[in-house]
Formats: structure tokens, sequence, C-alpha cells
């Protein structure tokens, strides 16, 4: 059996709980085959110069059959390929925010720089019949820096954030290198069919590819198969957390704290894709336009800290600070408030409880990938007396969660219709909806993306040209 090679930009322990999607699916595959997890450690070399990082040794550590291979970035590569290229580049034109992208040459050639060093350090590590999965978008032209050191071996790339439509993504200066790139690798997965149409376009007008059936493209000497992999949650371990102690403490506190009130809740990192101020926009209109939900509703926003090395993230929270406290100074009684803000992480094992507490989710991001809140509110509802999903239609999970409340985000009126109608939704039609996604869900799982993907991968046929 061929070993499992994971490249993302950061690595986990595989012995810890894993939090997110990706390392869920990465832990138990690699584990099933043995392997290597290799990425960035996360450490800045002391020297400041990029020569340190580029001389220094990977750190390899065995844990059971898998064994993690981390390297560390000086603060130069940091600077240029994390926040600049990938942050401040891909990141905001990836989610249509050409406004805050920063199209310094100083940024590209840094990403370049540290793909043609992952490469480097990962070369010796490889066995001849290993499957390469790399991941996301800081790592887009590793193959191509793989194949020009001679690797043969069979790669596959996953995006995990959304490919936008080829005029936004001509707008990067790099474009045609940077999707070039990818026709390096074998096999090229998306997360919505939207986003493998995005692609598929950009490369018939830009790169004149042909299309030999709909899962190939054909351009600079290659064919590419590519397709859509939805990532999911791992329900079953999500309904365990649910039943845990700590899921249960923070579900009977809820209830008990909040008997009085019908319960909306986000939960996001903050990032100007989430939506979040339009989200306040709508809550506020919804006390404005029901009155009935005037110290009655209460949304808890939880806001994690994200990326805030980036200039774009302290506007936003400063937005947000504003918006919430002239929410609450405008709607607020003595006995309540309106929004609970809280610009923290919460512990991922309290996170089901809080859930199932919640009458109605909000997940209206401005553009998303997937989004895995969506599907994890679903998994921690009680079947019997569900919650209900408000969920964006910029959001990946969009395309298989029909049965949730679609909205526009940039539809302040409509975004609050829909809140309300979930406020008010009769029991059976919230039953009805909740068994129809979380029957999707539990069968497009974790498990089955990881799967999916990487038998396609193995079976995928190979040209070797570039």
């Amino acid at each position: 059996m061929s070993r499992l090679v994971v490249v993302s930009n950061r690595t986990a322990d595989p012995r810890k709980p894993a939090a997110g999607g990706l390392a869920v699916a990465v832990k138990e595959s690699l584990q099933q085959t043995g392997g290597v997890w290799f990425g960035w450690s996360g450490r800045l070399a002391e020297d400041a110069g990029s020569e340190a990082a580029h001389t220094a040794g990977t750190h390899v550590q065995p844990v059971g059959n898998v064994t993690l291979a981390t390297l560390d970035l000086s603060r130069e590569d940091y600077e240029t390929y994390y926040l600049g290229y990938a942050n401040d580049v891909l990141w905001p034109v990836f989610h249509y925010r050409l406004d805050l992208a920063n199209f310094d040459t100083r940024f590209a050639a840094g990403y370049r720089r540290v793909n043609q060093l992952f490469a480097q350090k990962l070369l010796p590590l490889l066995k001849p019949d290993d499957l390469i999965w790399v991941h996301d978008y800081h790592l887009i032209p590793l193959a191509a820096e793989l194949r020009a050191l001679g690797v043969g071996n069979r790669i596959g790339f996953f995006l995990h954030i959304p490919m936008p439509p080829p005029l936004i993504m001509a707008a990067i200066p790099e474009h045609e290198w940077l999707m070039r790139s990818l026709f390096a690798y074998d096999l090229a997965g998306f997360q919505s069919q939207a986003d493998v149409t995005h692609f598929s376009h950009y490369a018939e007008a830009e790169a004149h590819a042909e299309v030999p059936s709909p899962e190939r493209l054909r351009a600079f000497n290659r064919t590419l198969r590519v397709g859509a992999y939805p990532i999911g949650i791992d329900v079953d371990e999500f309904v365990r957390l649910a039943h845990a102690k700590e899921g249960l403490d923070m579900f009977g506190w809820m209830r008990e704290e909040y008997a009085r009130r019908q319960l909306l809740l986000g939960v996001d990192r903050l990032d100007y894709s989430k939506g979040l101020p339009q989200r306040l926009y709508a809550f506020r209109e919804l006390l404005a336009r029901y009155p009935e939900t005037r110290n009655s509703a209460t949304l808890i926003q939880i806001a994690s800290p994200s990326r805030e090395d980036v200039g774009a993230y302290d506007e936003l929270r400063r937005q947000m600070d504003s918006l919430c406290g002239a929410i609450n100074g405008d709607y607020g009684e003595l006995d309540w408030m309106p929004v609970r803000y809280i610009h923290r992480n919460v512990a991922r094992r309290r996170l089901p409880g809080l859930y199932r507490a919640s009458r109605v989710a909000l997940v209206t991001p401005l553009r998303d990938g997937m989004n895995l809140v969506a599907k994890e509110f679903i998994a921690a509802q009680d079947p019997a007396d569900p919650g209900m999903l408000v969920l964006s239609r910029f959001a990946g999970a969009a395309e298989q969660l029909k049965e949730a409340l679609m909205v526009n985000p940039y539809d302040t009126q409509g975004t609050a219709q829909a809140i309300q109608r979930a406020l008010t939704m009769p029991l059976e039609e919230r039953i009805s909806r909740h068994e129809a996604l979380l029957s999707r869900i539990r069968k497009l799982d974790v498990h089955w993306w990881c799967s999916t993907f990487l038998q396609a991968l193995k079976h995928v046929e190979q040209d070797m040209p570039l």
C-alpha cells in the first residue's frame, strides 16, 4: 500500500485531538497507511535573514507510523510568503476583495522562494510510490517545484477556500504563472461545483485549455483532472461531544441563563469574509421591524481572533465594537442585552452545547469555501426540537444544505425576514428540514471527502511533460 504524504502550511500532532475537518481526515488517513505530514513548524528562525531558514534542517518526529516533519521560516519569509502573498494577495482576491489586496512584488518573490524551500526539504523524505496530497492556497506552486526536482509521484491538490471567477483571478499580476502551476498536479479538488466551473472557465479563457471531458482540462502539455469534493465533518464524533460532560454542562447552563430568550448564534473567525457587520445590520433590522423580538431575541456572536498581524483586521475589529455598542445602546434594557459579543476562542468541546441551546444559527459569510460551522450546528441539534440554520448563498455549504433558509447577506431586510421566519418556524417543518440536512452531512462526511479524493488520485491517469 502506498504511503500518504500530506503537505500543508501548518501541521498538527496526530496524537492530539483534531480540531478541524482537515486535521481529522489527515490524521485518520495517515494512521491507516502510514506516511508523512510536512509543513511549517509555526516558528521563526532566530536569524532574521532568509538564508538561515533555507539552510536549517527539517525537524523530523516519528509519531507511531506517522512522521511529522516541519521546518522553520525566517522572519522575511514569514512576512512575504505568509502575511504578504498568502494573506494580503491570495486570501482577499479569492474572496472577491480586490480592494484589500496588496500586490507588492516582494510578496510574490517570497511566495515562490518558500514553495521552492518546501520542495527541497520534502524531497529527501519521499519514496517512489508515495501519494502526495497538497493543501490550500499557501502551496499552489508546490507540485511544479517538485516536478522541477524530478518528482514523478501522483500529486493532488485541494483548495479549501473559494476559487474566484476568471476576471477576478486575472487581477493578480502573477495569475498566469500561478494557474499554470496547478497543471503540474494530477488532480485538483475544489469545495463546490461553482469553484470547478470558475477554474475551468479561467483555464479555457486565459490558458486556452482543451476540455476533453467535464472532469479533465488539457493545457501546457498536461492533462489535469478536476472535481468538487466538498469537505465534511465527523458527525458521530461531534454528536459524542454534544453528549459529553462539557457539552451537556454548556447546554444546561445556556438553557438556564437564557430561559426567557430566543438565542441566535454566530461562530466565526474575525475575518472580513465572514460578513459580520452585515449580520449585525440584519439583526438590528430584525429588532426594528419585528417589535416582538425585543427583550426576547439575543444574538451571541463569537468572533475568534484571526490574522491579527494583517492590517485589514484592525478596522474590522473597531467596526464590530462600534456596531455592537450601538445596538445594545439603542435597544438594550436593564435585564436584556441584545448582542453578546465575544472576541476570543471558545473551547471546541463546549461548542456543541452552545449550538444545541440556540434556536437559530447565522452562517452568513460574504464568501466562504465551505463553512463547517453550518454542518456542526446541524449535527449538534436535538432531532425532536432542532434549531434552524440561516445560511448565506455564498458559502460553499449552500450547494449541499438546500433545506437551510438561504439568504443574501448583502440584503439586510431579506436576511432579517429570514431570521424572523426561522424564529417562528413550526416544529414539524423544523424537524423535516433537519432530518434532510442531517442525512446529507452524514452521507458526505469528512471520511467520505478524504477517501473519495484519495481514490480519485490513486486512479488518475498521469502524463508527465510540462
